[in-house]
């Protein structure tokens, strides 16, 4: 198994070069590098690796960066000390998402669904060979796409920076969320603000939609935020949410309905 390894902290590069000798004796170290620059450059050159075992910040970025720049078909195993890009790396072929400081066994569990998951993409193959049933080749493709899925139904905390901390913020103290320039800002029920690495078309598949309803292309609010509706012209409602917005929060016409049923309950 041929690795390329993507690691700006020297002694976390050491650790997992360490841990695979252990977990995968066969692995070889094809090159470690320390920049996304680099290793864009590293796989124009050279064929794709077997792995690659990536930390989500390099000393020039995201390495997430890499797979939004370039189509990278090797599967991944991000390590990083922050939750909050799960999400991004799910979409970049990745088969697990280690918090650091790596545990041997999280890394052999990873490589074992890596090892499954090579296993059913030769099925695959071997299916597409053999002419079989387009339904049966489907359902082989469909449990490629659910092997990197998270599997929990709705986020319960999210961790967020304060300062040089990161917090474990539990989802019962978002009171909403404001996307703005690209950025998405959750607001506490305290008045507290964090800046978060998800869109809101994510944050919707994540919330529960008991709990939370998108109100506008801007704003997801829970439901205790919401503290009154005033009817706005054209049939609109403006939202009165708590801690107060900086803006207007507007709610469509065509949206007025579900938002009154969403807090009917």
């Amino acid at each position: 198994m041929n690795i390329l390894l993507l690691e700006d902290e020297y002694p976390a590069a050491e650790r997992l070069q360490r841990l695979l000798t252990q977990a995968a004796p066969e692995a070889q170290v094809l090159a470690v590098l320390d920049t996304v620059s680099s290793a864009l450059a590293w796989l124009a050159a050279n064929p794709a690796p077997d792995l690659i075992l990536s930390d989500i910040q390099l000393a020039d970025g995201l390495s997430l960066e890499i797979w939004e720049q370039a189509v990278v078909p090797s599967p991944v195993i991000f390590t990083t000390a922050f939750d909050a890009y799960a999400i991004r790396a799910f979409q970049a072929n990745s088969v697990a998402y280690l918090l650091k400081p790596v545990k041997l066994a999280e890394l052999q569990a990873a490589l074992a669904k890596l090892r499954q998951w090579g296993d059913l993409r030769v099925k695959s193959e071997e299916v597409r060979g053999n002419s079989v049933a387009t339904s049966a080749l489907n359902s082989i493709e469909h449990l490629l796409d659910a092997l990197p899925r998270p599997g929990r139904p709705y986020k319960t905390r999210f961790l967020v920076r304060q300062g040089e901390q990161l917090l474990p913020l539990p989802v019962a103290e978002a009171a909403w969320f404001l996307s703005r320039n690209e950025t998405v800002t959750l607001v506490a029920t305290d008045g507290r603000r964090f800046v978060l690495d998800y869109t809101l078309e994510q944050l919707e598949s994540l919330l529960d939609p008991a709990q939370f309803f998108r109100l506008n292309r801007q704003v997801i609010a829970q439901l205790p935020a919401v503290r009154r509706l005033h009817p706005h012209f054209n049939g609109k409602l403006l939202v009165e949410l708590h801690p107060a917005a900086p803006e207007e929060v507007l709610v469509s016409r065509e949206k007025a309905p579900a938002v009154k049923a969403w807090l009917e309950g």
